[in-house]
């Protein structure tokens, strides 16, 4: 996993640098200033004296000695516990030595901590008392200014409030900043050409090193002002495929930057002292990259997850990243969720429900009993009220769980301590239980409980982690009875993540993670309320006068752990698991495509199955102009096709409905109702009677057999602009705001029995509609209006499901998915989005820079007809257009295809019809 890889990482670089020195060392907010080569001298003056050669490195809160001998420890003396700092030999000591014009520096301190001796990870080695230690620069030159910069930090760290403290430390550190800038030499070419150069600090996990950033045409730099662990680090632009603003200290000062597109772990982490210098690099490189990299939302994520095309894995990695969770930040790493209940049988059952963790409550409310004492609680606490005083996820919680790949981050965080034994990671199932049991322990999982890394699980350093009251050792931790190895535990937690049973589910955990049941009444009624500071937006720290305050509140809202970004407001969709999608999908064809015959020109699907519809959708982009024919007078607004594939039905705005054959390629009849534009047309079942609807509020029914208008319904007020039919149902929109339901019941085979209308339901809009669409089972219905409002309603009620205005202009088409599970709307403002039907949310949506008229789908790519006349395919999972097709001189207007997904007729504003042919 990320963490794992980025430990590795840094292990190679110290490796490659020989040092055992690492950020880790300082303190929680300290900064590493310069390092000096030289000898500390033990037994100065005495027969015993002895040199060892090292590197003395000055930090603001401590002096740091680390040794070329790894058998030597590490030596740390605080800054706060010096007693006097000085050249060796003032004020009448050791004359002689000072007459040599010697380097030495003397600390006489009261604490010092011996650290990694042999090169051995432990608990850090503290000695007490008065003490005196000199080191010999090896440049003796540097010494008066060492020496200068040592007391001005013992100054700093003697402050009485930390607040203080903090302020004048920051002030040394931006002096240093300012006096240097980035160097120049350190470009991969004398010809790039510098775009912006600013202060900011470069994260990993529990540290931060200040320098120098800097941009150019093509490459991101970050210049240290320590040079660890490297002199420069650098970013290929032509290599970034994702960056995304960060919360850092809750302050918009973050800015993190990927090379990779599913990966976790970023390439750098960047933290800003302006954040006008933060967007002002967030908008260089995203300019950049919009010519080379499409910009991805969690909704665009959300439609891959649903289709299947990312796992659960993948897709809550993708969530985590975008609400600001990054493995360089330890207070915001990322969260995963406890998925098995089971931690006591042989045999893991994955097709028991029993099995699995009950995802639509949060860890708190999963103990009944708990719960109510908890509860109790809350009822009784003046505001503000929370439920929980322990967060799901924090520092602490993080490094229970990694101390073994991660000790030093342990003994970071913990001023140089492991954990009590007891206290541990020493078991699944009893880390599992107190989770469960224990009063303050809610703390969820982390990504590389489902990875492929078992080294956080197995104590492969030979740690010594302490000693347990039964008497054990701490090792490695201990699986439940149905993992044979590390390995199988993570293989079967995959398993278990990617279940069924969690793919149906996992959209209720989501909700309360990130999405509507974080905040509010949702949480309060989810019981998912933690404390008001883990929240974004719960305090602003700017409006805090008191710098001991700011501090102090800032320490313990990063210790404590802060809930993620809330990227979702409305329910979060379902997944469309194999079983569902297959019932779904099955029934969104009926039996009247075995039935259609085919003409003898036509390719033969007689055995028609979703893989060669699949294949077909696949190789869409090979659609070639088989012919054109210049039928109408006026644009075309609808187009119908018979049965056996022989006749093609258009109507146009010149108020014309036209018969036109395909084989024989003629026009075989022309019939005008009126004087007023036709705006759609449909063949009723049996292909006796088409059925055309007009501007001047009519639907006409003309009867082919017998060659005349059969009948006319005036239904509205004003035009009508697109109509339906299912189930001897007729379903008629209209500019008077209103889409309407009839019963019809078809004419006699003679012609000459009149249809009979009754309306069965009146769904009422507040402007007028352009188009509607029904799924497949004609359950529901998707209406889309002039002012941009797309609407779901639910036909057995006719009540509205949902309601989105997602267009800002008239909504041109709609269409469900094949499945019925999303809806896809294109509008005059060029945009192309997509809804998800159960839960109204918007999940996805595109721009082009001209509006998309007509288009099919079938619920991943889309093909659409553009204004200029282009037919274009879109990947909606990729978020991207994949190929423009030349077709018709103005606007393609409709768009049809055959059930057999082989054969596709448009119709244009130059008045034309196109045959086109898929050629795979």
């Amino acid at each position: 996993m990320a963490f794992i890889r980025k430990k590795r990482q840094e292990q190679l670089l110290q490796l490659y640098s020989k040092e055992r020195f690492s950020l880790l060392l300082l303190n929680l907010e300290e900064y590493y200033f310069e390092q000096h080569t030289a000898h500390h001298i033990q037994c100065k003056g005495s027969q015993n004296e002895r040199k060892i050669r090292g590197s003395l490195k000055i930090c603001s809160k401590s002096v740091i000695f680390e040794p070329d001998a790894i058998s030597e420890p590490i030596i740390k003396i605080p800054l706060r516990d010096c007693i006097k700092i000085g050249k060796h030999g003032e004020n009448g000591a050791n004359r002689h030595f000072a007459n040599e014009k010697s380097g030495g520096i003397s600390l006489i301190f009261s604490q010092v901590y011996f650290i990694k001796e042999h090169n051995i990870v432990a608990p850090y080695k503290i000695e007490r008392g008065k003490m005196e230690y000199v080191f010999e620069l090896d440049v003796s030159g540097k010494v008066e200014d060492v020496v200068e910069t040592l007391l001005q930090l013992h100054r700093a760290s003697c402050l009485d409030k930390l607040g203080d403290q903090t302020a004048m430390i920051t002030a040394i550190l931006q002096s240093r900043l300012a006096r240097t800038s980035f160097d120049k030499n350190r470009f991969q070419s004398v010809s790039e050409k510098l775009h912006m150069e600013c202060k900011a600090e470069m994260v990993t996990p529990l540290v931060t090193n200040p320098g120098h950033v800097c941009i150019t045409d093509t490459n991101l730099y970050f210049q240290p002002l320590n040079g660890y662990p490297k002199p420069v680090v650098q970013i290929t632009l032509q290599d970034v495929r994702r960056i995304y603003k960060r919360r850092h200290g809750l302050m918009p000062l973050g800015l993190e930057v990927f090379c990779t597109e599913d990966d976790l772990c970023s390439d750098i982490y960047l933290k800003f002292y302006d954040p006008q210098d933060r967007d002002d690099l967030y908008f260089y490189i995203a300019t950049y990259l919009e010519h080379h990299v499409a910009e991805r939302t969690a909704e665009s994520y959300t439609l891959q997850w649903q289709r299947g095309h990312l796992s659960n894995y993948q897709y809550l990695l993708h969530l985590n990243n975008l609400a600001d969770r990054s493995c360089n930040d330890l207070s915001q790493y990322p969260v995963f969720p406890w998925i098995i209940s089971d931690y006591c049988s042989s045999e893991l059952d994955l097709s028991n429900p029993g099995t699995f963790r009950d995802l639509s409550k949060p860890l708190g409310a999963l103990n009944k009993e708990r719960l109510e004492r908890l509860l109790t609680r809350y009822q009784e606490m003046p505001e503000p009220k929370f439920m929980y005083g322990s967060h799901y996820s924090s520092p602490g919680y993080v490094l229970f769980y990694l101390v073994r790949i991660a000790p030093e981050y342990m003994l970071c965080l913990q001023n140089g301590r492991f954990d009590n034994a007891d206290r541990m990671f020493n078991s699944i199932a009893e880390t599992w239980k107190n989770c469960l049991d224990g009063a303050t322990d809610f703390k969820e999982l982390i990504p590389e409980f489902y990875g492929d890394d078992v080294s956080f699980l197995v104590n492969s350093l030979k740690l010594d982690l302490g000693k347990r009251q039964g008497g054990q050792m701490v090792d490695d931790v201990e699986l439940p009875p149905w993992a044979q190895s590390p390995e199988d535990f993570l293989q079967k937690s995959k398993d278990a993540l990617e279940s069924n049973y969690v793919s149906e589910h996992l959209h209720e955990w989501i909700d309360l993670i990130f999405g509507y049941k974080q905040k509010g009444s949702e949480a309060i009624g989810a019981h998912n309320v933690f404390h008001p500071l883990t929240y974004e937006g719960g305090i602003d720290l700017n409006s805090i006068e008191d710098p001991d305050e700011k501090v102090a509140m800032l320490t313990q809202i990063l210790e404590f752990g802060q809930t993620p970004k809330q990227l979702f407001v409305t329910p979060h969709p379902r997944r469309i698991t194999p079983k569902f999608k297959s019932l779904s999908q099955t029934s969104s064809h009926n039996a009247s495509i075995a039935d259609s015959p085919v003409s003898p020109g036509e390719e033969s699907f007689e055995d028609l199955t979703e893989e060669s519809k699949t294949l077909a959708w696949n190789n869409i982009a090979k659609l070639q102009l088989h012919e054109q024919h210049k039928i109408h007078k006026e644009a075309i607004t609808g187009i119908a096709v018979s049965c056996n594939g022989s006749s093609v039905f258009t109507t146009s705005q010149d108020s014309t409905l036209k018969m036109f054959s395909k084989q024989s390629k003629m026009l075989q009849r022309s019939i005008s109702f009126s004087n007023m534009a036709l705006s759609s047309c449909l063949l009723l079942p049996g292909d006796a009677t088409v059925i055309s609807s007009s501007w001047d509020n009519n639907v006409y029914f003309y009867s082919i057999a017998f060659g005349r208008r059969q009948d006319t319904l005036m239904g509205h007020d004003d035009a009508v602009s697109k109509i339906c039919w299912h189930d001897n149902r007729l379903y008629s929109a209209s500019w008077d705001s209103t889409v309407k339901v009839w019963s019809g019941v078809p004419a006699e085979m003679t012609g000459t029995k009149r249809h009979q209308f009754d309306v069965l339901a009146e769904l009422e809009h507040d402007v007028g509609v352009d188009t509607i669409s029904l799924n497949a089972a004609s359950t529901l219905l998707v209406s889309g209006t002039k002012e941009g409002t797309v609407t779901i309603w639910d036909l057995t009620t006719a009540t509205i499901l949902h309601q989105v205005p997602c267009h800002s202009r008239t909504v041109c088409d709609t269409a469900f998915s094949p499945d019925s599970r999303h809806v896809l709307s294109t509008g005059e403002d060029g945009c192309l989005n997509v809804i998800d039907v159960q839960t109204g949310m918007l999940i996805s949506s595109m721009t082009s820079d001209e509006p998309q008229r007509c288009f099919i789908w079938d619920g991943n790519t889309v093909l659409s007809g553009s204004q200029s006349g282009e037919l274009l395919v879109w990947d909606l999972l990729g978020g991207k257009i994949t190929e423009r097709i030349q077709g018709h001189a103005g606007a393609v207007t409709c768009i049809w295809m055959n059930e057999q997904c082989s054969s596709i007729i448009t119709g244009g504003e130059d008045r034309q019809i196109m045959f086109w042919k898929l050629q795979y």
